[in-house]
């Protein structure tokens, strides 16, 4: 009985970890999604149902299908973009990752901006894909939810135009 309390409480421990990460996400992009300086776009689970529920054959065209098949596995995405104080942004949410638990999938240091890209898997499944660029010109935070296949990203970001997604190609390269 004792091994199962203890094993009750890691686990509640670990648990509480991991929604203190998710938060501290939630709560910097929500500190900022009512802010001027900042562009921001949130395109909720709902949104990704409704896409979901499209038959293929409603769509003729070529580019909103591979929008369409990338759509069937996400649950969200959050884009938060400004061009005032980028740096000070940067650093300042990048400090916030560190405390979390999300693997360091790739930095690119190109042109005076830092790339960051950041993964929350869950085994084979990569759960959240995080995206960061800093420099003197921009701050992007881009953070994609829902089970995610690299490949398809990158595909995603020739088809739509994102803040930041231009970065998303430097994944496709990687693979």
């Amino acid at each position: 009985m004792k091994y199962f309390l203890s094993l009750l409480f890691a686990t509640a421990i670990l648990m509480g970890n991991a929604t203190a990460q998710i938060d501290a996400i939630s709560k910097h992009f929500e500190k900022y999604m009512d802010d001027e300086r900042f562009t921001m776009v949130y395109v909720s689970p709902k949104m990704f149902q409704m896409l979901d529920r499209l038959a293929p054959d409603d769509v003729k065209d070529p580019e909103a299908d591979v929008v369409l098949d990338i759509a069937k596995d996400l649950r969200g995405i959050r884009i938060l973009t400004t061009e005032e104080s980028p740096l000070q942004h940067y650093k300042e949410f990048n400090s916030i990752i560190k405390k979390s638990q999300y693997e360091p999938l790739m930095l690119v240091r190109d042109k005076g901006q830092d790339v960051n890209f950041l993964i929350d898997e869950d085994g084979d499944v990569i759960k959240e894909l995080l995206m960061m660029v800093g420099g003197s010109d921009e701050f992007v935070m881009l953070s994609f939810v829902g089970n995610i296949k690299l490949d398809k990203l990158a595909r995603l970001s020739d088809q739509i135009s994102l803040p930041g997604g231009e970065h998303l190609d430097k994944l496709e390269d990687k693979n």
